[in-house]
């Protein structure tokens, strides 16, 4: 395979990690973070040191770091989770900058400004894909799950969630979770695959461009948001060669889904073996028209 494809699609499915914990986020619970990066952060750079530092080995470092950034999360979120959504954005905003200062200050530990270097590049496009389709797969479980359902509910309107007998803050805590660790662990195969990070990759437009390929493909699917995701992040790579104008381009074609389209790409649609026989059923019936026509 061509070395800037597999380079693409290795980042692709990376993001593609990220993207499924604010699927789960924001697209089953309706809350919105603005310092998820900041959990990606956590995740790249605890598993760099353990093993550059500290000698251990990647599988290791990996639980190890998804582990902490979950235990950070959890303080993070016990009193977020809590907040009004409007709320929970602005905390998280917050916390998403002071991660990125910290490790700006933190010069003999973290490189500072300068950046973690050393770290050995032990991953590539066979294992970026196999975690992509495991996180997406994990989402699309707690979707159809007894808490995913629970989202939902608790989403459409929290106050009947409630009456229901529903444990809203738990629920929120468990979905917050999930997607801090998904998010981490991208953070780890992202470090030892570009072998360098710095704070400035993490910060709160990061974030922000996660919710957008959310939004993109279909803030109610996890097939949009994943294909969303899948084109958002892949076009500004495909478009390097026009420099001047990959993110003008970008943008307009974000503009244009979310004001004529703003249930996203697939709206609520799903790739479920019942779908597809409907589309495939679909399909059938309009080519046997224009047949008889």
């Amino acid at each position: 395979m061509n070395a800037l494809v597999s380079n693409v699609l290795t980042q692709v499915f990376i993001t593609l990690i990220a993207v499924s914990g604010i699927y789960v986020l924001t697209g089953l619970t309706g809350m919105f973070s603005l310092g998820q990066a900041a959990f990606m952060a956590i995740g790249s750079y605890v598993s760099g040191l353990l093993v550059i530092r500290a000698h251990v080995p990647f599988v290791l470092a990996a639980l190890l770091a998804v582990a902490g950034a979950t235990l950070i999360g959890y303080v993070i979120g016990y009193p977020v989770v809590r907040l009004r959504r409007d709320y929970i954005s602005l905390v998280t905003l917050g916390f998403g900058e002071a991660i990125a200062a910290l490790l700006n200050r933190m010069t003999t530990l973290t490189g500072g400004a300068s950046g973690l270097t050393g770290i050995p590049r032990l991953v590539g496009l066979p294992l970026a894909f196999v975690s992509a389709v495991l996180a997406i797969a994990l989402a699309a479980f707690f979707k159809t799950s007894k808490y995913g359902r629970q989202c939902i509910a608790l989403k459409g309107d929290e106050l009947a969630a409630k009456a229901m007998g529903i444990n809203v803050t738990r629920v929120k805590m468990i979905a917050f979770l999930l997607s801090v660790a998904l998010t981490s662990y991208s953070g780890v195969l992202y470090a030892f695959y570009m072998s360098y990070v710095d704070p400035t990759g993490f910060g709160w437009k990061k974030s922000a461009d996660w919710v957008i390929m959310v939004f993109f493909g279909g803030v109610n699917s996890l097939t949009g948001s994943t294909l969303g995701a899948f084109i958002l992040s892949a076009l500004p790579q495909v478009l390097r060669g026009l420099q001047n104008y990959r993110y003008v381009i970008y943008a307009v074609l974000v503009l244009l889904i979310l004001n004529f389209k703003p249930s996203g790409l697939l709206g609520e649609w799903e790739l479920t073996p019942r779908n597809m026989q409907q589309l495939f059923a679909k399909l059938g019936k309009k080519n046997t028209a224009k047949k008889e026509g």
